[in-house]
């Protein structure tokens, strides 16, 4: 079992660089841990792409639908007063934005906030850092 931030989640739906290992990682341990948000993140960046142009609207109407199907089905941080004070210890800590410290705090509560041995799925060099640095093991390595 493995936390995936929602960078590492996309790749799974739209191909880019990273797809085949994220892939494959996933592969390897579908057992997802998430944070409750990160479908709206994935949301945003499916929307930033038809509006790019990346995408159809009924191809991100298609791969939406795929991301709920999976979200019914992986282990889910919700919010929580722990979540909440994890984040904004983690923005005095780490050069985050808001919805990359509430990720980072849910991956914490996970873990036990003791992140060593547990991997964190991420493809956001900045989370990767401060990831790394609380003591999470990443992958893609």
């Amino acid at each position: 079992m493995k936390f995936w931030d929602a960078s590492a989640l996309i790749p799974l739906y739209f191909e880019g660089p990273q797809t085949k290992a994220i892939r494959a990682i996933a592969k390897a341990d579908g057992d997802i841990v998430a944070w409750w948000g990160s479908p709206i993140e994935c949301f945003s960046a499916f929307a930033r792409l038809r509006r790019e142009g990346f995408l159809t609207p009924q191809g991100e109407d298609q791969i939406r639908h795929l991301l709920v199907l999976l979200s019914d089905a992986w282990t889910e941080i919700e919010p929580s007063a722990e979540v909440r004070v994890i984040a904004a210890r983690l923005l005095l800590a780490h050069p985050l934005r808001a919805a990359d410290s509430l990720q980072l705090a849910a991956g914490l509560v996970w873990a036990g906030t003791t992140p060593r041995g547990h991997h964190f799925v991420c493809l956001d060099h900045r989370l990767r850092d401060a990831a790394r640095t609380e003591g999470f093991a990443l992958l893609p390595a």
